[in-house]
């Protein structure tokens, strides 16, 4: 542009402006849209499946072939859009999605009407997962509230066996032939079970960064003993208080879960970096672990293991928080809950024993004296049973005398401070 027209600009504005052939742009055209963010509102452990010599079964079947999978759960905070992580860790060969879909959570099997959406991944329906990997999909216009339940459909057409594997889901899927991902409601006949595969994680759009806490923890927090379908574990609760706050929940629980070794799941200190650290916004961690690492040597799951001494434990925690503290998140540790009498009658016993009471208490003593945690919530003191300390009380037990029931559950997440919590985050 010559000099003088440039100067005929700055002099005579929009008029000047359509003289030399250029057009105005209204200020509204010129603002930026305002900023969205993606922030993680559901997830689930993976766990490598274990073989049949272990003393649970995995109720997994051999392989999914022709046959559509449809898995439900419950977001902690809500957004306009979403995205869905398919997993497969664990898997030894890649895993061929020949369809996917999202929708509405409505009873059963059924979605809600007119909320079905296509999944896609980099524009295509199809897509394959590399072993080992996770995929996040493309983003489905799909505006869900906080606590809103999501139904996700996978149509696998070639045999796949399972990977991204979670033993309790405490939620039922759902299994059936053919490709049934848009169907209101998979058939009568479709097989159900209790476990979660490929699904293990939910993201959604939100237009403030995200905040996140997450519950590591075993089946404790992963909701062993709650009513299934009904949204009661201890996170749960917890992601029902922090949804006003715009807070995700994510729940790192994993069944047989251990601190210090591998046990149902990848040890703590090994997996805590993937499912809690790695987690977008996430602000604080609370950590129940223990009763695995104390519960399990001698017994039914680890008959040849010595047991483990309270300052092993103790020094496993100290590393738990280092690792916290070099990533700047929060540390929140709950009390070793009591076990007297543990899985009674299902041949499984061996949790409890005086020598293993004792290594719990001075594992907890530690706890609540130290200082070392930025916050302690004492589960132990809530649950136990005051006439005898060592066992839980009736009223929070869910009958397994090892994990406490739906109100057992209601009553920790209302024990949390949440400022504690927090900290100095204005959430």
């Amino acid at each position: 542009m010559h000099a003088s027209t440039f100067g005929s600009i700055l002099k005579h504005g929009a008029a000047a402006l359509a003289l030399a052939g250029i057009t105005a742009v209204s200020a509204a055209q010129t603002t930026p849209p305002a900023p969205t963010y993606w922030s993680p509102s559901w997830m689930a452990s993976t766990q490598p499946i274990w073989g049949g010599d272990f003393v649970l079964p995995n109720g997994l079947p051999f392989q999914f072939n022709r046959q559509t999978i449809r898995q439900v759960a419950r977001l902690s905070i809500g957004g306009a859009r979403l995205r869905v992580v398919i997993s497969n860790e664990g898997g030894t060969a890649p895993l061929y999605i020949g369809a996917a879909r999202v929708a509405r959570h409505g009873e059963g099997s059924a979605i809600v009407e007119g909320t079905d959406r296509a999944v896609r991944f980099g524009g295509q329906a199809e897509v394959t997962v590399p072993p080992g990997a996770r995929l996040v999909s493309d983003p489905v216009d799909l505006p869900l509230p906080a606590l809103s339940e999501v139904a996700v459909s996978l149509y696998l057409p070639k045999p796949s066996q399972p990977a991204g594997f979670h033993f309790d889901a405490r939620e039922t899927a759902y299994v059936a032939g053919g490709d049934l991902t848009g169907a209101a409601q998979l058939p009568a006949t479709a097989s159900q079970w209790s476990t979660r595969v490929y699904v293990s994680g939910l993201v959604v759009e939100t237009p403030t960064p995200p905040a996140t806490v997450v519950a590591l923890g075993d089946s404790i927090t992963d909701g062993n003993g709650s009513t299934p379908g009904a949204n009661t574990r201890w996170p749960d609760a917890l992601a029902e208080r922090l949804a006003p706050r715009g807070v995700g929940v994510l729940n790192a629980g994993i069944s047989g879960g251990r601190l210090m070794k591998d046990g149902m799941g990848r040890a703590g200190l090994e997996r805590a970096g993937r499912d809690a650290f790695a987690q977008p916004g996430v602000r604080a961690v609370i950590v129940l672990l223990g009763t695995n690492d104390i519960g399990w040597p001698g017994g039914p799951f680890a008959p040849q293991e010595p047991a483990v001494r309270a300052e092993e434990l103790i020094q496993g925690f100290r590393q738990l928080i280092a690792l916290a503290h070099a990533h700047n998140v929060r540390i929140v540790a709950g009390t070793i809950t009591p076990n007297e009498r543990a899985l009674e009658g299902s041949g499984l016993e061996g949790h409890h024993s005086p020598e293993k009471d004792k290594v719990r208490q001075a594992v907890n003593r530690w706890i609540r004296e130290s200082g070392a945690f930025d916050a302690v919530v004492d589960f132990d003191a809530l649950l136990r049973d005051p006439a005898r300390p060592i066992r839980l009380k009736a009223a929070m037990d869910s009958g397994d005398h090892l994990h406490p029931g739906d109100a057992g559950y209601k009553a920790m997440a209302a024990a949390i401070d949440l400022d504690a919590l927090l900290g100095n985050d204005p959430r």
